[in-house]
């Protein structure tokens, strides 16, 4: 069977998803719980923001949320540039069990891959960041261009 490029892909975005399914269970999460955690090691970060990193529709990761804020992994905080808007931050229970699964999944990913020769990887590197590049212009939301009507 000749492997295409999308089917590539498509492999490898299970297999992904297999890891942080494993990795979550080593930390009694979900795979999207330990998604989460993930995203939010690196610091606080807007429910619009999560919505787009986790595709999921704003009612799904508001319930991601909150079974994670119940298990007192996360917290809701205000955020100071716009008062109605929440930050999602991890908790000191958060920040370690999210350390955890970053690392677990980091070094899965690393042995998965470790084999490679360094010139595959920098090409691997160059061709992941274009396409995130790429699709991250795609889905910004663009302003509205549509002329005001006349008075």
């Amino acid at each position: 069977m000749v492997t295409t490029f999308t089917t590539a892909l498509v492999r490898l975005g299970h297999l992904v998803q297999q890891v942080f399914g494993d990795v979550g269970r080593e930390q009694d999460l979900t795979p999207q719980q330990a998604q989460l955690l993930c995203l939010l090691v690196d610091g606080p970060v807007g429910m619009t923001e999560l919505t787009r990193a986790l595709h999921l529709e704003k009612s799904s990761l508001t319930g991601l949320v909150d079974r994670a804020e119940r298990r007192g992994l996360v917290a809701r905080t205000r955020d100071a540039r716009d008062r109605r808007a929440c930050l999602i931050e991890l908790t000191p229970e958060g920040e370690r069990v999210g350390a955890l699964a970053h690392d677990g999944v980091a070094a899965r990913l690393e042995a998965l891959t470790g084999e490679l020769p360094e010139v595959h990887r920098e090409l691997l590197t160059s061709a992941i960041d274009g396409i995130l590049t790429g699709y991250a212009g795609r889905t910004r939301p663009q302003p509205d261009r549509t002329p005001a009507s006349p008075a």
